[in-house]
């Protein structure tokens, strides 16, 4: 029996399944990309056969659909732990899905749930990556870490949701499957932090270039939030869905709104909702083609002659009404 992990290669995939394969320490086939790549079971179905085994952590259902199908129907055994947009969830023997859409959860803390909190350093280090910042100090605090190794475990998980954002695997410190292989190598990510510099080094390259972003003017500014286009540049694909969080946290009251030209035409996109209701950000993104939760979505290419019916529909979609 052949087995395979596929997971997103930002921070919450990554974690996720470093806590499984520490759970099942069973020889596994990678399978990873950077934040963009979502369609990624499609390279499993043409790898799996029957009597084989998949895991999916932290990639929509609702975008990999078709190889989805067409693995069960081949025999392929797929656990799918995800908190993603699911569309019609196959009624299937061989599908195990645990997908919880809620605003507080992620695919880490779902994995931490279903090993028992046997990783538990690892599924906070997913949920501080994935910014869900007040919950995992609040899991953290209840299992006993002072605020020295919160801190330590959340820079970490930053460092490492930095590092999946780019156009392809040359914009950033590390191709997600080399970054895996170095975490998997610690059980716990506090040993990880004194052996390895790997969180200085991201770290330094993701405050660079939040730096850089800092001296940008919004392309829109209102009431409930701002739209910010960046420009073409290696530091800017970097830093797009880093940026988009850390307005959102230090602006907890506003929506963000952060774009970056395609080389083909158009943009990327990426929202978030204002932390304090973090409702909205996947009904608009859909609106345009785009997916993705109720407090974080983006699309992946939003055309140039859509941007202000987008920025209208933004303006619309957290203006505020009590």
């Amino acid at each position: 029996m052949q087995r395979f992990d596929v997971c997103n290669g930002d921070a919450d995939g990554l974690c996720a399944t470093v806590q499984w394969r520490w759970h099942d320490p069973a020889p596994a086939r990678l399978i990873t990309g950077l934040k963009r790549d979502i369609a990624l079971l499609a390279q499993a179905q043409t790898l799996a056969q029957a009597g084989d085994e998949v895991n999916v952590f932290d990639l929509s259902m609702q975008r990999n659909q078709p190889a989805l199908q067409q693995l069960l129907d081949a025999g392929v055994r797929v656990r799918y732990v995800d908190h993603h947009a699911t569309g019609t969830v196959p009624d299937h023997p061989l599908l195990q899905a645990h997908v919880d859409l809620g605003s507080e959860v992620c695919t880490s803390l779902l994995v931490d749930h279903l090993l028992g909190g046997a990783c538990r350093h690892w599924a906070l280090v997913g949920a501080y990556g994935d910014n869900l910042t007040a919950v995992a100090d609040r899991l953290a605090i209840a299992s006993g870490l002072d605020e020295a190794r919160r801190a330590a475990l959340r820079r970490l998980g930053e460092g490492i949701n930095y590092n999946a954002y780019g156009e392809t695997e040359a914009d950033v410190h590390l191709p997600p499957a080399r970054l895996y292989a170095l975490l998997q190598r610690y059980r716990d990510p506090l040993d990880l932090l004194a052996h390895e510099t790997l969180a200085d080094e991201l770290d330094a390259l993701r405050r660079s270039d939040l730096a850089q972003a800092q001296g940008l003017s919004p392309l829109w500014q209102g009431p409930q939030g701002r739209v910010l286009c960046l420009p073409d540049a290696a530091w800017a694909r970097r830093v797009m869905g880093v940026l988009a969080n850390e307005l959102a946290n230090t602006q907890p009251d506003l929506a963000q709104a952060v774009l970056r030209p395609l080389p083909a035409g158009g943009y990327s996109v990426s929202v978030r909702a204002p932390l304090r209701r973090p409702q909205g950000a996947a009904a608009l993104c859909q609106a345009f083609g785009g997916n993705g939760r109720a407090r974080a979505a983006g699309i992946d290419s939003l055309p140039t002659e859509a941007l202000p019916r987008f920025v209208a529909a933004f303006a619309d979609a957290f203006a505020f009404r009590p």
